[in-house]
């Protein structure tokens, strides 16, 4: 059986699809945008406060799984500039322990919802 996680600390589904499913042990989120789950906002200001609401908004979803960052182990990163991967990367980075942060994939793409320029998925286990 799979246990559907939902939290209204972070933003709500806008189709059909979860926040974050659990499946035995291990934990399959949904990407997360800058979305202020308190007002329904685009938090876009800055590339810097853009990356902070997602990762935010993710460490919603991991409570919400009883899990913290300590548990992932993989992330993806979907940007719209490879320029900004260095300040995302810096936002990323301060919510791991360099010695045993996840796996990771950073992709520039095209277009993403809402226009943001930064979304980003994780897998974590208990």
């Amino acid at each position: 059986m799979k246990k559907i996680i939902f939290t209204e600390n972070a933003p709500a589904p806008i189709g059909p699809y979860s926040q974050a499913v659990l499946k035995g042990n291990t934990l399959y989120t949904s990407g997360q945008i800058a979305i202020n789950p308190a007002t329904g906002e685009l938090v876009t200001a800055t590339i810097e406060t853009e990356t902070e609401q997602v990762m935010q908004n993710m460490k919603a979803v991991l409570e919400a799984s009883g899990m913290t960052f300590e548990n992932v182990v993989k992330t993806t990163i979907f940007i719209m500039d490879m320029n900004d991967f260095g300040k995302i990367n810096t936002v990323y980075g301060s919510y791991f322990d360099e010695k045993t942060a996840p796996a990771r994939e950073t992709v520039q793409v095209a277009c993403l919802p809402k226009n943001v320029n930064v979304e980003i998925s994780m897998i974590a286990i208990l």
